[in-house]
C-alpha cells in the first residue's frame, strides 16, 4: 500500500535511551492527572495517572512505548462488599452510526477480593498502583484484519467527524452477582513516533549550516519534479493563452508536523501577462489534503477513489515568492514557496476501517483577469500523495526560507476552491480543525 512513498525508519523520538521507559514509569518530569467518581456528593474512587501533558487539567498524554504509570485509590466511609479491583487500558475506533470496535485490551487485576471471612473492604483508604507498557503494534479485531499485527494509530477525536479513535484508563470496581459493578472512565491522547528519512545531503548540510537550499536544478536528488501539466485560459476576457506549470516536491515525501515543506513552481507561456498575472500568490491553489477513508477497503492503496466513503478536507495552503533562479526570464517564471504543516496534523496512518492519507493538490488558477478554459471546476491539476510525520531526524531541523519581512497571503478555504458537493453524497469538511 503506498509503496511508491519514502518509508519510515527509526520511530524512538530524539535522545532516546534504554533509561526513558524507567524514566517514563517512575513518573520522572511527568504531570500527575486525577480523576474521581462521586456517589451521592462523595467521590470515592479515584485514578491518579502520570503523562506528558504539560498541565494537570490537560488530558493525559502519552507516546509510542511510554508506559502508563499510576494508582487506583478507594475511600470509603464505612466496610463495603468489594469482590475486586481492577483496571485497564482500552483502545477502539468507532464509526457515525456503528459499535465500537477494540483494538486494545490490557488488564491488571489490582485487588482479588477480600481473604477474610466477613467478605468486606474495611473502611478507610486503599490503594492500588498500575503500570502498563503501550505496544507499539496492535490486533485489530475487525475480521477484514483478522491475524494482522498494526501499528498502534494516533487517538483522533474532531467535532462533526465521521469516526473517532479512543484510548482510554479503565478503573473497575466489581461489587457481586447483584450489584452492578462501577467504573471511572478516561480517555486520553496517544501519539505513534513516525521520522521520515534523512533528505538530501545537500539539504542537510543547508539545513545543519543555515544556508540555502538548492532547487530542483542544483540538487536534483532533493526533488521530486512531477510531470508538467498544461491549460489554457481567457485574459480579460480577450486573449486566450496557455500555460504549462511544473511542480517540485522536497524529497523524501514525508513532512513532520510543525515544519515547512519546501516547494518549487516553475510556469512558462508565451503570453508574458498571462505569467504575471498567474505568478501572484493569490493565484495559485495549491493544498495540503487530508482524506478520511471509512469502511472495509479503508487500508487500500486506491481507497480514494469511492468518494462516498472517503472524506476529504484542507490541512493547509502553500505561499510563494519570486525565485532568484530566473524568477523573471523570457517566457518563464520560477517561484520559491512553502506549506506549513500544522503542529495539530495527525499524522498519516492505515488502520482496518479507517485510515487518513494526505496528498498535495494544485487546483485550476484563481486571478482577476484569468479564466481557466477546459478544466473541470473543482478537479485538481494535479494531486500527488504525501505523508505526514511526527518527529524531526536528530540535528535536521526544517526552517522557512521566506524572504524577511514577507508577510504570508491569507489561506483560501480549500472547500470554497473547491466549490463543489456532489450529489446525494453526504461529506464532513473540517478545514483547520483541530484535533485532540
Amino acid at each position: 500500500m503506498e509503496n511508491e512513498l519514502p518509508g519510515y525508519s527509526e520511530r524512538r523520538p530524539p535522545g532516546y535511551t534504554a533509561k526513558s521507559d524507567a524514566a517514563a514509569a517512575a513518573g520522572t518530569d511527568h504531570t500527575e492527572h486525577k480523576y474521581s467518581l462521586e456517589t451521592k456528593g462523595r467521590h470515592w474512587l479515584f485514578i491518579f495517572v502520570r503523562s506528558r501533558s504539560p498541565a494537570a487539567t490537560s488530558s493525559p498524554y502519552f507516546v509510542q512505548a511510554d508506559t502508563v504509570a499510576g494508582r487506583v485509590e478507594l475511600d470509603l466511609d464505612k466496610a463495603e462488599s468489594v469482590k475486586g479491583v481492577s483496571v485497564q487500558i482500552r483502545g477502539s475506533t468507532t464509526a457515525v452510526g456503528q459499535e465500537e470496535q477494540m483494538f486494545l485490551e490490557l488488564d491488571q487485576n489490582l485487588w482479588p477480593g477480600p481473604q477474610d471471612k466477613s467478605g468486606k473492604l474495611e473502611k478507610g483508604k486503599h490503594s492500588w498502583p498500575f503500570s502498563f507498557k503501550l505496544p507499539k503494534t496492535v490486533s485489530p479485531a475487525d475480521p477484514s484484519a483478522k491475524g494482522m499485527s498494526i501499528e498502534a494509530p494516533p487517538s483522533f477525536s474532531e467535532r462533526a467527524s465521521p469516526a473517532y479513535i479512543d484510548y482510554k484508563i479503565v478503573a473497575t470496581v466489581k461489587r457481586g452477582a447483584f450489584k452492578p459493578n462501577q467504573t471511572l472512565t478516561q480517555s486520553f491522547a496517544y501519539l505513534p513516533l513516525i521520522r521520515p528519512d534523512p533528505p538530501s545531503k545537500l539539504r542537510q548540510m543547508a539545513y545543519k549550516e543555515g544556508g540555502d537550499i538548492l532547487g530542483p536544478d542544483g540538487d536534483p536528488n532533493g526533488w521530486k519534479v512531477l510531470a508538467p501539466v498544461q491549460f489554457k485560459g481567457k485574459l480579460f476576457d480577450a486573449i486566450e493563452v496557455e500555460v504549462e506549470c511544473t511542480l517540485a516536491l522536497a524529497t523524501p515525501l514525508a513532512y513532520t508536523a510543525g515544519s515547512p515543506m519546501p516547494l518549487f513552481l516553475t510556469l512558462k507561456s508565451s503570453n508574458e501577462q498571462a505569467l504575471d498575472t498567474l505568478s501572484d500568490t493569490k493565484a495559485i491553489k495549491l493544498f495540503l489534503v487530508r482524506s478520511i477513508a471509512l469502511g472495509s477497503d479503508s487500508m487500500e492503496e486506491r481507497a480514494d477513489r469511492r468518494s462516498n466513503t472517503v472524506f476529504p478536507s484542507g490541512a493547509g495552503q502553500a505561499y510563494f515568492w519570486p525565485s532568484a533562479e530566473g524568477a523573471r526570464e523570457p517566457g518563464k517564471r520560477i517561484l520559491r514557496g512553502e506549506l506549513e504543516v500544522k503542529k495539530s496534523a495527525k499524522p498519516s496512518f492505515l488502520f482496518p476501517r479507517f485510515s487518513i492519507r494526505y496528498t498535495m493538490q494544485l487546483l485550476p488558477f484563481s486571478a482577476t483577469g484569468f479564466v481557466s478554459l477546459g478544466t473541470e471546476s473543482g478537479k485538481p491539476l494535479l494531486s500527488e500523495p504525501v505523508k505526514i510525520a511526527t518527529q524531526h531526524i536528530p540535528g535536521i531541523v526544517p526552517k522557512s526560507y521566506a524572504p524577511p519581512g514577507y508577510e504570508k497571503p491569507e489561506e483560501s478555504d480549500y472547500n470554497s476552491a473547491v466549490g463543489y458537493l456532489e450529489n446525494g453524497n453526504q461529506r464532513f469538511y473540517n478545514h483547520g480543525a483541530g484535533f485532540a
